[in-house]
């Protein structure tokens, strides 16, 4: 069997690309280093910002993230993950653009759903409002039968601070109420009928776990390791 290398555009953002990497570690089945995956990592915190792009306020990032793609093909990558959920926005346009695959974050987790929970019918999407109003997640969640739903407005504000808050700072005190908020909103669509939780966004479980919530918590960044490995190991 030959495995495949794993190409990681990062930088959206660092935490997330690193955590990322740790997922990845653990789910490989691993006895010693040589088992491990080959991964190489582009990461780019100069990528422009993805929510502003799809609601038309910024620069669309395609460029960029295709010259991080490029990147990591040169380097001997043999497909993509982008620890950024928002940036699966633009995952159509991008993969027009290079010669290997994307693994799309929001088919791994509609799968997962699928797979492991198909008692979940009704999901809570804690997300960007850029990934939110783009509406593709949502879009593939609804493929399997699975209904998103969101904060509203208020909460939605307060997602968004607490995900730039998480970006920008290590401050104890400040994660701990960036924590503290996630709770909140998590309980939130839990009461408008979400019977698990995605975390829509990379840097969410950053913060949230699963002992915070009273239904499954679905992280997209460990489902998208998950994927990655299982793509990097398989036959085909």
């Amino acid at each position: 069997m030959i495995e495949k290398a794993i190409g990681i555009v990062g930088g959206m953002g660092p935490e997330a690309t690193l955590d990322l990497y740790r997922e990845i570690i653990r789910a490989t089945p691993a006895q010693k280093d040589q088992d491990h995956l080959r991964v190489l990592i582009d990461s780019n915190p100069k990528i422009p910002d993805r929510t502003p792009a799809i609601v038309g306020e910024g620069e669309n990032p395609v460029a960029a993230m295709a010259v991080s793609c490029r990147a990591v093909q040169k380097a001997g990558a043999d497909f993509v993950i982008i620890p950024c959920i928002s940036a699966h926005y633009f995952l159509n346009e991008l993969q027009q653009e290079i010669d290997i695959p994307i693994l799309s974050a929001f088919d791994a987790v509609s799968d997962h759903i699928t797979n492991h929970h198909p008692e979940i019918k009704t999901v809570g999407l804690l997300a960007t409002s850029g990934t939110v109003q783009g509406g593709r997640f949502a879009e593939r969640l609804a493929v399997d039968g699975i209904t998103a739903v969101v904060p509203d407005t208020d909460n939605q504000a307060a997602l968004m601070d607490a995900i730039y808050k998480i970006k920008s700072s290590q401050d104890s005190a400040i994660r701990a109420q960036c924590k503290a908020n996630l709770i909140s909103i998590a309980a939130h669509v839990v009461a408008r009928g979400a019977q698990g939780i995605i975390a829509g966004c990379t840097e969410i479980p950053l913060e949230l776990k699963q002992e915070d919530l009273s239904v499954p918590f679905l992280n997209s960044l460990e489902i998208l390791a998950a994927a990655a490995v299982n793509y990097a190991i398989s036959k085909t």
